[in-house]
C-alpha cells in the first residue's frame, strides 16, 4: 500500500526557494517512480518532475528545468523537490504521485496520489 502526504509548501516572495517533501508510508516506496505534479486555479494538472526509482535519471518540464531539483532518499521512504528562483506563475497546489513507469510525465500514469500542498509565490 502505498500512502503519500506532501508538505513543505508555504507563502514566498518572487525569487526565494521552498522545498516540498513527499513521505511514503507504505513498505514499497523504492519500487516506484515518483513524479511531482501541479495544478492552478482554472488549469489542468501539469506535470513537473519526476525520479526514478532508483534515482539515477530524472525528468523536467521545461517550465522549471534549471530551478527546481527532485530527489529521493528510499530508506527515509521521501521524494523532494527543491524549488529555487520561484516565479508568480509557479503558484499551485503541488502534488506528489507514485507510478510504475518512467519518465511519467503523465497523470495517468501514476497510481497513487497525494492530497497536496499549497505554493504561493508572490510577485
Amino acid at each position: 500500500q502505498v500512502q503519500l502526504v506532501e508538505s513543505g509548501g508555504g507563502l514566498v516572495q518572487a525569487g526565494g526557494s521552498l522545498r516540498l517533501s513527499c513521505a511514503n508510508s507504505g513498505r514499497t516506496f523504492s519500487s516506484y517512480t515518483m513524479g511531482w505534479f501541479r495544478q492552478a486555479p482554472g488549469k489542468e494538472r501539469e506535470f513537473v518532475a519526476s525520479i526514478s526509482w532508483i534515482g539515477d535519471s530524472t525528468n523536467y518540464a521545461n517550465s522549471v528545468k534549471g530551478r527546481f531539483t527532485i530527489s529521493r532518499d528510499n530508506a527515509k521512504n521521501t521524494v523532494y523537490l527543491q524549488m529555487n528562483s520561484l516565479k508568480p506563475e509557479d503558484t499551485a497546489v503541488y502534488y506528489c504521485a507514485a507510478g510504475l513507469l518512467f519518465p511519467g510525465a503523465v497523470a495517468h500514469e501514476y497510481d497513487y496520489w497525494g492530497q497536496g500542498t499549497q505554493v504561493t509565490v508572490s510577485s
